[in-house]
């Protein structure tokens, strides 16, 4: 399956002393990203569930090159793994620039449990949650 493909956009405030993407704010970025597909596109579709409760239960991140500021947008493809009674996994390939084929700066993963923030507890992923998850599996 292709991944879902987001645009982010790196403003001045990302750059550190360095004149490069600081380390923190490439976490911002691929949430940023991740927005697109869990609220936006879900939503989109139909499925509203993410927005009312998604938390991040792990995270991995490696720095691959530096982006350097001024950098066009940023490209990051999302692929869907593990789904899960109530947890799945989402991998990120963040290239420098806004093309395929530009360099891959970030690789990361982050782990995600639905949520019911009413309830103070996880829940279980919908039917519905499951299949739209499954349009960007690995």
């Amino acid at each position: 399956m292709a991944p879902f493909v987001a645009q982010v956009p790196v403003r001045w405030t990302d750059q550190d002393v360095y004149r490069h993407v600081n380390h923190a704010v490439a976490v911002t970025l691929l949430e940023e990203a991740r927005i697109q597909l869990v609220f936006d596109a879900a939503t989109a579709e139909g499925v509203a569930g993410f927005v009312n409760g998604l938390l991040v239960t792990g995270l991995s991140v490696d720095y691959k090159r530096q982006i350097s500021y001024p950098s066009r947008l940023l490209r990051v493809a999302m692929t869907v793994e593990a789904v899960r009674a109530a947890t799945f996994r989402i991998r990120y390939a963040m290239h420098d620039g806004p093309e395929p084929d530009d360099a891959v700066a970030v690789t990361a993963e982050t782990s995600l449990a639905a949520f019911d923030l009413g309830a103070q507890r996880p829940r279980r992923l919908t039917t519905e949650e499951k299949e739209f998850l499954g349009k960007w599996a690995a």
